[in-house]
Parts: C-alpha cells; sequence; structure tokens
C-alpha cells in the first residue's frame, strides 16, 4: 500500500514522495513524472548506495530523466534516508525484494524498464535484471560494486560479521552472479567511471566492463573530476547529469 504526499518544490519536473508498505518495514520512495511520455513508455528506477547513500541526493537525476520523457523512481532502502529498518538487518537479498517491490506496485506493467544503480546498487542491478529479463531495456552502472554468491543473503551487521568477512576477503568478488548476468544482457548498458575512486579497486570496474562488453550495446563513460560519491557529483554538476541521462536513453526511440 502506498501514500502519495505533495511534491517537492525547485525541480522541474517536480519530484513527488510516496511511501510503501514492505514487509513490516515502510520504505521511503519518489517519483517524478513526465509532462509527456516521448517514445514507449519507460520507467528509470534509480538506486543508491551504501553507507550514506538516500535518495534525496538523486532528486535532480530523477527530474532530468523525466524531462526526457521517462518517468522515474527512487527509494531508500531500509536503514537508509527516510525509511524505517535498521541497516545491520538489511542485506543485498532484501535490497533487491525491495526494488522490486516498488517496480510491482509503481510502475505499470507495458512499461520498459531502465535500472541506474550507484555502488553497491550495482549488485542490485543485476539482480533486478535477472528478476524482469527482457522488460529491462537499459542500465546504468556508477561505480559499480559486485558481491559474491555466498554474500548475498548475509546480513550486513555491525562491520564484524560473516557479510564484512566474506566481502573483505580477496578476489572473492569474481564469483559474483552479477557478472554472468552483465555478460548476458543485450540491452543498453553505460559504465559511469569516476577519475578517483578509493572503493571500488579497479580490478572490478574492470571486470565489470568487460562481462558487459560481451553482448549489450555498451559505453563507457568517464568523469574525470569525479570521486567515488557520484550521487553526489551529479547532483551538483548538470553538465555531467546531461551526459549520463543521454547515455543511458541513447537507443531510446522517440528520444529528443
Amino acid at each position: 500500500m502506498t501514500q502519495d504526499s505533495p511534491a517537492v518544490s525547485g525541480a522541474a519536473p517536480a519530484v513527488s514522495a510516496f511511501r510503501l508498505d514492505w514487509g513490516g518495514e515502510e520504505l521511503s520512495c519518489a517519483q517524478a513524472l513526465p509532462d509527456r511520455v516521448r517514445g514507449p513508455a519507460t520507467t528509470v528506477v534509480l538506486l543508491h548506495g551504501a553507507g550514506a547513500g538516500s535518495k534525496a541526493r538523486l532528486a535532480p537525476l530523477q527530474a532530468d530523466f523525466a524531462a526526457r520523457g521517462c518517468r522515474s523512481l527512487a527509494l531508500d532502502f531500509s536503514g537508509h534516508g527516510e525509511s524505517s529498518g535498521a541497516l545491520a538487518e538489511s542485506s543485498l537479498r532484501r535490497r533487491f525484494e525491495q526494488a522490486a517491490g516498488v517496480v510491482g506496485e509503481r510502475v505499470p506493467a507495458g512499461d520498459a524498464l531502465v535500472f541506474v544503480g550507484f555502488s553497491m546498487s550495482g549488485q542490485t542491478v543485476a539482480d533486478l535484471v535477472a528478476h524482469f529479463g527482457g522488460r529491462v531495456a537499459g542500465i546504468g552502472l556508477c561505480a559499480p560494486a559486485v558481491y559474491a554468491r555466498e554474500a548475498w543473503p548475509l546480513p550486513f551487521g555491525d562491520g564484524d560479521g560473516r557479510f564484512t568477512e566474506v566481502i573483505r576477503t580477496p578476489d572473492r568478488w569474481r564469483d559474483s552472479a552479477a557478472l554472468d548476468v552483465y555478460r548476458d544482457f543485450a540491452g543498453r548498458a553505460v559504465l559511469v567511471v569516476p577519475g578517483t575512486d578509493a572503493v571500488i579497486p579497479p580490478a572490478v570496474t574492470a571486470a565489470v566492463g568487460a562481462a558487459l562488453a560481451t553482448r549489450a550495446r555498451f559505453t563507457r563513460l568517464e568523469l574525470p573530476g569525479a570521486d567515488h560519491a557520484l550521487g553526489a557529483w551529479l547532483r551538483d554538476h548538470a553538465a555531467d547529469r546531461r551526459r549520463v541521462v543521454d547515455a543511458v536513453l541513447a537507443d531510446r526511440p522517440g528520444r529528443t
């Protein structure tokens, strides 16, 4: 069940808030609607990263996608932003289930899907591509992470549990199911790479790029001035936001 609230002023098109009940938790979500649909109906779903990540910094990007004729959605995963829940109790599986739940609740069944994920949500985008299959027309991965299969169901904990142990094991990420998904993906794919990234190892970025280049219509987009916090960078740099939106929607019929 969802409850909408009045639009947030400032951005045009406006980004409006709603809340979604999910498994006993309340997810804070936002959407931006286009003035008119250009080309086939498309919904872009924006997924923030870990740590201090939230949907708030993605509002300008949401508005930019809506200005290009797409519905756009974003959510605060549990334990983040304005959503309920404890971050330590969350997991990669729970993030996937929450994002899939928002799509099921708010996206018309006939819409094509585009997923744009930041950092940890590089894994979540892959999980959603595997789940929604041929409905996914495009993906954008901003400084993405991928994780070992063993890590997927584990609660994040407080930094000293099994999840942390697995992800800190050298090269364990090479077992990620996300890389298999990206090798098979044949839609539009954009990998956004910051000039400096102190979080994601270069080998991970290279592996994701190589996987996407296998079948996808693939673009590597470099932002030399940016660091790992690409959500914050794009919030503050309109020209780079336009570059990302242009790249992600490059194959979309009827784009302007």
